[in-house]
């Protein structure tokens, strides 16, 4: 039984589930005569009419208690709450409840299945709250609340996602003597996958589950496989469908689905396939959930076309795909740039009457957000109302995720705002994605920040928070605290994952550590570390950025053996070594190849090219293509604006650059630093001081700090140009130029001009 009344809580990628109990209350005939009186069965039926008048209530049901008081008058109120339930009568099953509490024998009526029941119904229509002050106020009454409702109870919270009250209830039961059954700890596991808690604390629940004399069934070992997703643990996965069979247990097909599940969350294709042969070759046959986990280990695996092949074997075998099937190749088409095949899918997934839900617009919020065009993802935004769907909490995430990818800062954090007023509490996958907005924006203290206040608010750190913290300082890269964040995951039990290699890579990178980028390499080459994709695709990302074609070429090489679709981000990187290197032939290739792969070229591509070109005599074909990206609705950034600059004063037309630079206002990119800086560096190149400093005046007046290449780049000139006493008088008079500038920076400076005249001290 008990495995039974848990399936709904591991189906993986179902719809939202149903409650716990609702095998135990709803699924059964509850007007059977044999369980109910005459009067019961009777009155039900009123009830259950759907001409019935629920104004007439209180004229109907007080005729249950016309007759004597009997032993069966409570197992009555039970069936009729039941049958009402069962024909989704809710706001009457209440009435009948709300009813029963005014009467002063209430606490012999009110028995624990009862009770039990109406937590049931008040969670499945959305009513968590008003179901625990339910069972707090009937405490109060002296009425017993058993464990069957407080397990109700938490999975009604499960159920609505509150998973951190669920918790709180498990507390509150134990503390006052209400012993979990077996179920109880079910839900609780349940809950435990959900959070993505560690390994170890769902172990340790186990235990404790153990010592308490209750030994695991099939529900709880189906539930301990699909807490495995969160952390990619498929080989925890395997060795638990493994002490399944040495239990006593035949894997069903819940077993197969939530392995089918983790490998796909893993992307873990091969594996996948393998899960399923086993379950055809034992009589179980796959249905769409089976189908959506192995689609969904195709995409993340990057095999995009088998992902299109296996959707043809579903509509060979009668399997028709559902929004699930449809929303994981969108989103796998959307993640590898391909935005003409996402849309394909969404336009095929409406003329197939399939009707897009959430998750469906979160991708295509993802797709547009993630290109910059901001117009069309305001556009699904809005829609997302008009087909009656409501923002999840992904939906949110998904915005911040996506203003933290184009450094909008303020924007993260207005998103963030906006989401707690409408009344959503952030939980860890909130945290992790603020952190990570904030890491992608540069604001390193924003996102410390954002990880302290996780903590404080009770939450602790999983896979992917330990993930994000470290992607924040690989941006900035710090690959000392990399390494260590990397020691502390391994001591508290986190065992990293191919995307914690990929940031220790990208720290390696950014912090210019290349011997010990390529010692990693080697590793993950030898097979120490897993050979995974992604590792290899930030292999060829960090070695591209590192500007080390050799090593480039190798990983995308070694990507490409693999028979892995190359996605927009890889082929960027190709394309941009390939134009640092000026080797216009090959990167000729590269955007020929993006073209008939039907990918869709991003701003990175499009910057790119115009660096591309920047360094060439076609210098100007970088306006051009500015033009061109803004006639396609993309929206330049401040990079975009950059490149063009350096364009023309690379090649001395101040006048154009000046032009492109007073472009460069709302609602384009303000100038930056390194806008500042190219216009420094080229006037004092040609000894224009004045000009050099008056840019500099004028970038600190607008609130752009200038770093250290601001003040070198004049020094340096200086020197070049043998003008000691003017370099001197720079430097020694630079604080009334600059309020904000400090001694180190100075006496850094006057080192710096020591180095190239000996005669002259710091």
């Amino acid at each position: 039984m008990a495995q039974k009344l848990c399936l709904s809580l591991i189906l993986p990628k179902a719809p939202p589930p149903t409650p716990l109990l609702k095998d135990l209350f709803f699924n059964q005939n509850p007007s059977s005569p044999h369980r109910i009186s005459p009067q019961a069965h009777q009155i039900l039926q009123t009830l259950t009419h759907p001409s019935f008048d629920s104004n007439r209530f209180h004229e109907i049901f007080p005729l249950l208690f016309h007759h004597p008081p009997s032993s069966s008058l409570s197992h009555d109120i039970l069936a009729i709450i039941k049958g009402l339930g069962f024909n989704k009568k809710f706001d009457l099953a209440l009435s009948v409840f709300d009813f029963i509490r005014t009467r002063n024998d209430r606490v012999s009526l009110l028995n624990g299945s009862v009770i039990a029941v109406i937590v049931t119904i008040l969670g499945k229509t959305g009513r968590v709250s008003r179901a625990a002050s339910l069972l707090h106020s009937l405490e109060t009454d002296g009425v017993e609340v058993d464990v069957y409702g407080y397990t109700s109870l938490i999975t009604a919270y499960a159920n609505n996602k509150k998973y951190r009250e669920a918790l709180k209830v498990f507390v509150r039961m134990k503390q006052v003597g209400c012993q979990p059954t077996l179920i109880t700890y079910n839900a609780i596991l349940n809950v435990y996958g959900k959070m993505g808690m560690p390994w170890t604390k769902i172990i340790a629940l186990v235990q404790d589950m153990k010592c308490n004399g209750l030994a695991p069934d099939l529900c709880t070992y189906n539930t301990l496989i699909s807490c495995c997703r969160a952390g990619s643990l498929y080989e925890e996965a395997l060795d638990l469908f493994e002490e399944i069979k040495l239990a006593g247990f035949t894997p069903d097909v819940v077993t197969y689905n939530v392995l089918l599940d983790v490998y796909g969350k893993s992307r873990r294709p091969k594996e996948a396939m393998e899960v399923l042969k086993q379950m055809e070759s034992n009589s179980f046959r796959p249905s769409v959930v089976t189908y959506n986990s192995l689609l969904s280990a195709y995409v993340r695996g990057g095999l995009l076309e088998d992902a299109l092949e296996l959707k043809m074997k579903m509509l060979e075998k009668g399997i028709k795909p559902d929004v699930y099937t449809y929303t994981t190749l969108l989103s796998g088409f959307v993640n590898a740039g391909k935005d003409g095949f996402a849309l394909a899918v969404f336009e095929e997934m409406r003329a197939a009457g399939c009707k897009p839900n959430i998750c469906t617009f979160n991708a295509l919020i993802k797709m547009y957000g993630d290109r910059g065009k901001f117009q069309e993802m305001e556009k699904v935004f809005k829609e997302i109302k008009l087909c009656k769907c409501s923002p999840d909490i992904v939906t949110w995430n998904t915005l911040m995720a996506v203003f933290g990818q184009n450094g909008m800062h303020s924007e993260v954090s207005g998103v963030f705002e906006e989401m707690k007023r409408v009344g959503f509490v952030a939980e860890r996958d909130t945290f992790n994605t603020l952190i990570s907005a904030y890491g992608r924006c540069g604001s390193f203290d924003q996102a410390m920040a954002a990880y302290k206040r996780m903590l404080e608010a009770g939450v602790s750190p999983d896979l992917s928070t330990y993930n994000a913290v470290l992607a924040t300082l690989a941006r900035g890269g710090l690959w000392k605290q990399s390494e260590e964040v990397l020691a502390e995951m391994k001591d508290g039990g986190c065992k990293p994952n191919e995307v914690t290699y990929s940031s220790l890579l990208h720290a390696y990178a950014n912090g210019r550590e290349v011997e010990r980028m390529n010692a990693l390499a080697e590793k993950i080459y030898s097979g120490k570390i897993k050979t995974h994709a992604v590792l290899l695709k930030t292999l060829v990302l960090v070695n591209s950025k590192v500007g080390l074609l050799v090593e480039t070429e190798r990983a995308f090489l070694e990507f490409r053996k693999r028979e892995i679709s190359s996605d927009i981000t890889i082929l960027n990187a190709m394309f941009s070594i390939y134009g640092r290197k000026k080797m216009v032939s090959k990167a000729n290739e590269i955007l020929n190849f993006m073209y008939e792969s039907g990918s869709t070229l991003s701003l990175t591509t499009y910057n790119s090219l115009m660096y591309m070109y920047s360094r060439t005599e076609n210098f100007q074909k970088s306006e051009q293509i500015l033009r061109e990206i803004q006639d396609k609705g993309i929206e330049p950034d401040v990079i975009s604006y950059n490149i063009v600059i350096y364009a023309y004063c690379r090649n001395g037309m101040m006048e154009e650059a000046k032009r492109i630079f007073k472009e460069m206002k709302d609602p384009a990119p303000v100038p930056d630093v390194v806008t500042y800086n190219t216009f420094v560096a080229t006037y004092a190149a040609d000894s224009m001081f004045v000009e050099a400093i008056n840019v500099v005046r004028d970038m600190i007046k607008q609130g752009c700090k200038p770093n250290h290449k601001t003040y070198n780049s004049i020094v340096d000139w200086y020197c070049k140009h043998k003008l000691r006493d003017e370099a001197c008088n720079f430097v020694q008079n630079l604080g009334s130029l600059d309020p904000h500038l400090s001694e180190e920076e100075k006496s850094r400076l006057l080192e710096r001009m020591a180095k190239k005249w000996p005669l002259v001290g710091p």
